[in-house]
């Protein structure tokens, strides 16, 4: 049996910095937390959420992770927003894989 992936923790410096990067180009929103250092977003119901969580001192920055977000016209996105870091250096990639 498959288990679904409920999130991606990245553990990042700035906060609302990313946060505002995943809101701005992927509409995610966070939700509602009472935790300081975590901020979850979400983009709707049944899928994966992002959680941003205060990476400590002693890291450099967060760790190398990848996001795949799918997309149902890959060459009309990527005029838009391509593969990219986001600003704690975390890989960003878009994908029509899985969506036809």
């Amino acid at each position: 049996m498959a288990v679904p992936i409920a999130r991606v923790i990245l553990y990042v410096k700035d906060i609302p910095k990313v946060a505002h990067f995943y809101q701005r180009h992927f509409g995610l929103k966070p939700l509602p937390s009472q935790s300081q250092g975590w901020m979850e977003l979400t983009g709707h119901a049944g899928g994966c959420n992002i959680a941003l969580h205060q990476a400590s001192s002693a890291q450099k920055r967060g760790a190398e992770i990848k996001i795949v977000f799918g997309v149902a016209d890959v060459r009309k996105f990527k005029r838009e927003f391509a593969n990219a870091k986001d600003p704690a250096g975390n890989s960003v990639q878009i994908s029509s894989r899985g969506l036809k």
